[in-house]
Parts: structure tokens; sequence; C-alpha cells
């Protein structure tokens, strides 16, 4: 949750930002913070910096944004409900779990609590899908979206 509100904060946007504002505020930050605008070494450093956060941040809100979602949605149904959970982590608020099928998704917002009762229940799939899959934000982990 942290990465997502840092990253709203960055762009200026709240949670039902669409993504033709997304693209709008991004190329203004890109054009702002692109590095060969600068001619100090020092302040082209932390241009660059920031153009990365920024390209990072792009690309991570499009992938939570409602339209991305709504695109995906067939897909990410077939996933949940015909695949079985092969491997889970969870790191701070952040989940992730790796389906049978390949794919892995990344839900934000799970607590410690949520994910020792997954742990702790007989079956998890039918935890997770009770109460993780259609209750918290997610989108599809990058790595399984280069490898698609």
């Amino acid at each position: 949750m942290k990465r997502i509100n840092e990253y709203r904060k960055l762009f200026n946007v709240d949670a039902n930002a669409d993504l033709k504002q997304l693209k709008t505020i991004y190329r203004n930050l890109v054009k702002e913070w692109h590095p060969d605008k600068f001619q100090d070494e020092a302040e082209k450093a932390v241009a660059e910096e920031r153009s990365l956060k920024i390209i990072d941040g792009y690309h991570f809100l499009v992938s939570i944004a409602p339209e991305t979602k709504e695109a995906n949605l067939e897909e990410y149904r077939i996933t949940t409900s015909t695949s079985g959970i092969a491997d889970f982590k969870h790191k701070g608020l952040l989940l992730e779990i790796s389906f049978l099928d390949g794919t892995t998704y990344e839900y934000f917002g799970v607590n410690k609590k949520v994910v020792t009762k997954m742990v702790n229940c007989d079956n998890p799939y039918r935890f997770a899908k009770r109460n993780i899959f259609n209750t918290y934000l997610y989108r599809k982990s990058k790595k399984d979206m280069e490898l698609a």
C-alpha cells in the first residue's frame, strides 16, 4: 500500500484515475525530469533517478488502473477459479500468489493475520478464493507480464 500511495502522490492522482489522465501526467513529468534538460552532473543524476521512478510508477499505476483490470478480468477469473495455488510469499502487506498455470498475482493490503488463517486452514485455495481473490487490490506480476 505504501508503494501505491507513493506513486499516486508522485502523479497527484486518486484511485479512480483513468489511463488517459495517467498518460498525460506521465508525459508531462517525463518532459520535466528528463536528464538531458540538466547541465550540472549532480542535477542530471537526480533527474535520472527521478525519471526512472516516474517510469516505474507509470507502469505500476497502469497495471492497477480500473481499465486494465476490466480488460484482464476474464483471464483473472479463469486463473483464480480453475488453477490451484502453486506457491505464495508474504512480505509486509503484499501477498504474491503463484498459480499452477504459471501466472503470478500480487495482492495489496493483505495483513499477516489473513495469511496466517490461509496457511492454517484445510484448503488454502478455497480460503483464498473466498477471502483474498475478490477482496484485495491486485495486479498481475511484472515478471509474468514480461514472459507473456
